[in-house]
């Protein structure tokens, strides 16, 4: 399956932005979904996933309650809906898929688009 990520951008903080996640060549909705991010310097970390078997949902801790992970299997896309942005929320944003494993370590995703800056500044 090929991802194409979008969506990302500059934005104040407490602002919000919808990050986007194109999904072509595989079936789209047997795909465990998930958001990665990565800040300057620092490693890629988890975000959010969507359980494709059990339709899981699942957030980082600092993300929980701010974020929403979302999927429309009718344009095999999933989305990153992000509210109240912050500067530490500054990084790149990576959706990745994986058939089998899933979860929050990227270890387990097989698939990744190409990343999505987002900058979080006044």
């Amino acid at each position: 399956v090929q991802l194409q990520a979008s969506g990302g951008g500059l934005v104040q903080p407490g602002g919000s932005l919808r990050l986007s996640c194109a999904a072509s060549g595989g079936y789209f909705s047997k795909y465990n979904m998930a958001w990665f991010r990565q800040p300057p310097g620092k490693e890629r970390d988890f975000v959010a996933l969507l359980d494709a078997k059990i339709g899981l949902i699942s957030y980082a801790q600092s993300v929980k309650g701010r974020f929403t992970i979302s999927r429309d299997s009718a344009k095999n896309t999933v989305y990153l809906q992000m509210d109240s942005l912050q500067p530490e929320d500054t990084a790149v944003y990576y959706c990745a898929a994986d058939l089998a494993r899933g979860g929050s370590s990227r270890e387990n995703y097989d698939y990744w688009g190409q990343g999505t800056l987002v900058t979080v500044s006044s």
